[in-house]
């Protein structure tokens, strides 16, 4: 049978289990290999590839291994004294999206008291524009990955009731097309990461409802490639990461059901890498952490037997959602 021309080959000889100590092993090593070309290049979003990995590993049951104090450490000097946001490394200006992974991180290892919480809080609310939307940090961009992460960080703070919601909503659903998706701004096409961001802003505020739950699982469906995987948009390559954001969408939709979950799964066991561990974005490729992080995501929304349970909103695991009452809304079908 002839292949999708933007689509891959899944062959007998791709991985068909889940390596999940080798992926363990990976994300533990990487951490250490500070002189790494890899490791030194990222230096700016290091705080969201900590998430991914601390993330990662506890899905692995293997948080243990992880240097908690270190870690939380890090994490408290990468908060601007002055604006109370996070920043991505030492130097670098704090910005939304490090915010929210900083939280996820702190939340994850129990560590919210050793920041100023009252200053993530002031951080974002100066984040809010008039119309409802959220700059990502002081230079202005507007984004609906911004507007999740300003509600992400309230939610999980418990204290959404610091900005407008009815505003950030209102923004939200404004930048819904007629193909039921959501784009970064008014005007922009549908994305399946947009989508995700938009789907967990109106599941974390209640106005899930306000969605149509038909319209738009259909268009995620369409995602799914002959290989099994998924991209993010039409005429695109599949990427294992699209496992997280397709899924986690549909998850919150209550149509998981609708995926062709068994040719889903082949397609992101074969992105493993048996040698080294670790997830890669299509076979062949090679690994890093972002698409091991969120390999091990999708695989967990599709009930992988030896991972711990994710919340489809925060991708974070569950019983840590629980630990801290924290509760989101999923469209009935």
């Amino acid at each position: 049978m002839a292949s999708h021309p933007k689509d891959v080959v899944i062959t007998d000889e791709h991985p068909k289990t889940l390596l999940l100590q080798k992926h363990a092993d990976y994300i533990i090593g990487y951490s250490k290999k500070e002189e790494d070309y890899e490791f030194t290049m990222t230096e700016h979003f290091r705080m969201s590839g900590m998430y991914w990995g601390i993330t990662a590993v506890d899905l692995l049951s293997q948080l243990d291994r992880m240097d908690r104090s270190a870690i939380i450490e890090f994490v408290r000097q990468c908060q601007d004294k002055t604006s109370g946001g996070f920043s991505p490394s030492l130097g670098h200006d704090a910005h939304l999206l490090y915010t929210l992974s900083a939280v996820q991180i702190l939340v994850i290892m129990d560590g919210m008291d050793e920041v100023d919480t009252e200053g993530i809080i002031r951080f974002i609310v100066g984040l809010q524009n008039e119309d409802g939307s959220f700059s990502g940090d002081q230079w202005g961009e507007v984004d609906t990955r911004f507007s999740f992460c300003a509600v992400a960080c309230l939610s999980l703070l418990k204290r959404l009731d610091a900005i407008d919601i009815d505003k950030a909503v209102e923004f939200v659903m404004k930048c819904q097309n007629v193909d039921g998706g959501f784009g970064t701004r008014p005007g922009s096409e549908s994305h399946a990461g947009q989508i995700y961001c938009c789907v967990g802003l109106l599941s974390v505020t209640g106005q899930l409802h306000r969605v149509n739950g038909d319209l738009l699982g259909w268009w995620l469906c369409e995602r799914q490639l002959p290989s099994g995987g998924l991209n993010g948009r039409p005429e695109k390559l599949p990427d294992v990461c699209y496992s997280w954001w397709v899924l986690a969408s549909l998850k919150m939709l209550d149509r998981l059901h609708w995926i062709n979950a068994n040719k889903m799964r082949l397609f992101i066991m074969a992105t493993q890498d048996p040698e080294t561990g670790g997830f890669t974005d299509r076979p062949g490729d090679m690994v890093d952490l972002y698409h091991t992080h969120f390999g091990l995501a999708g695989l967990s929304l599709l009930g992988e037997p030896g991972l711990k349970q994710i919340n489809p909103v925060f991708c974070m695991p569950q019983y840590v959602i629980d630990r801290i009452s924290v509760s989101v809304q999923i469209l009935a079908t």
